[in-house]
């Protein structure tokens, strides 16, 4: 069974956010793990267009949060913690925030991609074009590298680097194994690589 399937079973073929039926589809939450069924949600497209696209968000859209909060399943439970937070300053999303519990391990996630944080705060990992990197993700080099110590060698522009690691205290530096050696990369020289569709 595939987890749109799982999904839409698991949820009445209805958005888990704002209960829609129309034009679902499988999310998945960021940062990525294990990419099973636990890391995505049903949602539709209005609420997906809306997390990944804050400049669009319609404050009274997500009032709907104020029953998703209450949802079983973690993912759902961590988009309407980061939606509640980037709408906090409307006023009510801060009630819903408070009767929100997140487990500590759960809380981590949803905070994984800065939502919740002031801009001072945020250590958030771009690649060159500015698409966001999270840990786990695969990059690809956008020039030649010279790599120091463990052998000496040149990375090769469009060397894949599969499942990076992000340094958490430096916005501009990712972690990644090369021919076995595990190196830094500056975020200015990787490009994201997205799945195929």
């Amino acid at each position: 069974m595939s987890i749109q399937s799982e999904l839409e079973s698991r949820s009445g073929s209805k958005c888990e956010l704002c209960n829609s039926a129309l034009d679902l589809q499988a999310y998945q939450v960021k940062p990525v793990n294990n990419g099973g069924i636990d890391e995505h949600l049903l949602a539709c497209t209005t609420c997906v267009a809306q997390i990944d696209e804050p400049t669009s968000t319609d404050t009274n859209h997500w009032r709907c949060l104020n029953e998703s909060i209450w949802s079983e399943y973690d993912a759902v439970k961590v988009i309407a913690w980061r939606m509640l937070h980037r709408l906090k300053n409307e006023g009510w999303p801060q009630d819903l925030l408070d009767m929100l519990y997140l487990e500590e391990s759960t809380l981590k996630w949803a905070q994984a991609t800065g939502e919740g944080l002031s801009d001072e705060d945020k250590i958030i990992h771009k690649d060159a074009n500015g698409a966001l990197l999270f840990a786990g993700d695969t990059i690809t080099l956008t020039q030649d590298l010279d790599v120091k110590g463990g052998g000496n060698f040149t990375a090769k522009r469009g060397t894949a680097v599969r499942n990076i690691s992000l340094v958490h205290d430096n916005a501009e530096h990712i972690e990644g194994r090369i021919n076995g050696v595990h190196i830094v990369i500056l975020t200015k020289f990787v490009k994201k690589s997205f799945p195929k569709e």
